[in-house]
């Protein structure tokens, strides 16, 4: 479905959407770089970091290439392959968002709660077990949409509410009420929704109750400053994941319901390298220097080309 059917609109719509995702690529890019690039972010919070960045871009680009490209041929239609194709791995992409938004509460959690014994706690042996744990729980969660959605045998020429393969909207073309795949419904909102969500408040319960224990004002404030980008982050994602279901749930308009579901997708991967560039002096510093240094690298690339050019003639 596209967002709109007014043709005028369809030239802004492109220009718009191709903005924000070159904005994400671009954004999300430069966090990795500075991150890898820069030895003094050389910890477990950062690794997360450039791995929540990287997982952004995917997020994004199973999406809004495609619909570009449907902009521009003024061609909706999506194979049976290429829908189950994007399907999985936005779940994949869309999983392992959440499951690394709660590995990075508890590495907040650690670090604020305890400290002393941090570096022992997120060795990078833990670090990796958790972003493959992460994946590994990602890819099982696609897996077990896809069996479901396999079962649906009408799946030819019809019309997907959303401006995506969205699994929701797909397990909805089911014109049965089957009871195992409502057990595996519940089971993976609770595995996915419920346990990461839990394991985020219970973060930041502990997190909140340290803090208080704090006498001075400025201590809890720059103590609450490490975690502050990534609970914003955590209340924008979560936000309108939770907004775009109950939006759905409330208005029986599937256009606006494609609308809403453009906050999740495409929204907030393009505002999270913002949250934590902004609100980050250490990616700030990081930036500055990656900066300085592609910026050295290309007068000695100009210098050279001229010295160059100089022995030629």
């Amino acid at each position: 479905m596209s967002l709109s059917e007014d043709p005028d609109l369809q030239p802004i719509l492109f220009g718009l959407f191709l903005s924000m995702y070159l904005v994400t690529v671009l954004g999300n890019l430069l966090i990795i770089l500075a991150v890898s690039s820069d030895s003094h972010l050389h910890t477990p919070m950062y690794f997360f970091l450039s791995n929540l960045s990287f997982v952004d871009i995917g997020f994004i680009s199973t999406t809004v290439p495609k619909m570009l490209m449907n902009i521009q041929t003024h061609n909706r239609v999506i194979s049976y392959i290429g829908c189950l194709t994007q399907m999985s791995l936005f779940g994949i992409f869309v999983c392992m968002d959440d499951m690394l938004l709660t590995v990075m509460a508890y590495d907040r959690f650690v670090a604020i709660c305890h400290p002393l014994h941090y570096t022992v706690i997120m060795n990078p042996r833990l670090c990796g077990f958790l972003t493959l744990v992460s994946f590994l729980l990602s890819l099982l969660d696609s897996q077990l949409h896809n069996l479901m959605i396999l079962q649906i045998i009408s799946f030819k020429d019809v019309e997907i509410s959303s401006f995506f393969c969205d699994p929701s909207q797909l397990l909805n073309l089911s014109c049965s009420d089957n009871f195992s795949d409502n057990i595996v419904k519940y089971f993976l909102a609770a595995i996915y929704g419920l346990f990461p969500i839990s394991g985020i408040f219970f973060s930041y319960y502990k997190i909140i109750a340290s803090i208080l224990r704090i006498p001075s004002s400025g201590g809890k404030y720059k103590v609450f400053s490490t975690c502050g980008s990534h609970l914003a982050v955590v209340c924008l994602f979560y936000g309108t994941v939770v907004g775009v279901y109950l939006s759905s749930a409330v208005s029986h308009s599937p256009r606006k319901g494609a609308v809403a579901s453009v906050m999740y997708t495409v929204v907030t991967p393009m505002l999270n390298p913002f949250i934590y560039s902004l609100r980050n002096r250490d990616i700030k510093n990081a930036l500055r220097r990656l900066q300085s240094r592609i910026f050295h690298s290309y007068q000695v690339c100009c210098s050279v080309a001229i010295s160059w050019k100089i022995q030629q003639s």
